[in-house]
């Protein structure tokens, strides 16, 4: 039979979350294949530890609130549903970070321009240059 330290050492959730929630003298009685049923009859799942795990509790007055934070990589298939939601998703932000670049860009080609004192339109400017260069130069 296995000893206590062997399975307090154990990379499993529910057997370590097991063992601390017991008294002593029952944690040594439980052989491997009872504490194997046990996690069946409970439903511990080879998933269920995630990388960012966060649970507390806020007081508020005379009320208790809990919250959890988990987050990982997601392993279930997805909804037809939730499919067409995670493609439009990543096509919005896709898009954004397009326009975001293109910005960005023309922001750095026309400051360059602005530095090397070419003027396309005589008379007419942005402003950019000028606060630009007030502001960093």
């Amino acid at each position: 039979m296995d000893t206590l330290k062997e399975r307090t050492q154990s990379s499993d959730w529910f057997e370590d979350g097991l063992m601390k929630r017991l008294p002593e003298d029952l944690q040594e009685s439980f052989s491997q294949k009872q504490i194997d049923a046990l996690k069946v009859a409970f439903g511990a799942r080879k998933w269920g530890k995630h990388p960012v795990d966060i649970r507390g509790t806020i007081n508020i007055w005379t009320w208790r609130y809990y919250f959890v934070f988990l987050m990982g990589r997601n392993q279930r298939s997805l909804s037809r549903r939730e499919r067409q939601i995670s493609l439009i998703m990543k096509t919005f932000f896709t898009l954004l970070f397009l326009l975001f670049s293109t910005l960005l860009g023309l922001l750095v080609i026309y400051l360059v321009k602005s530095a090397a004192g070419i003027d396309l339109f005589p008379g007419f400017s942005l402003g950019i240059w000028g606060w630009f260069k007030g502001t960093f130069l």
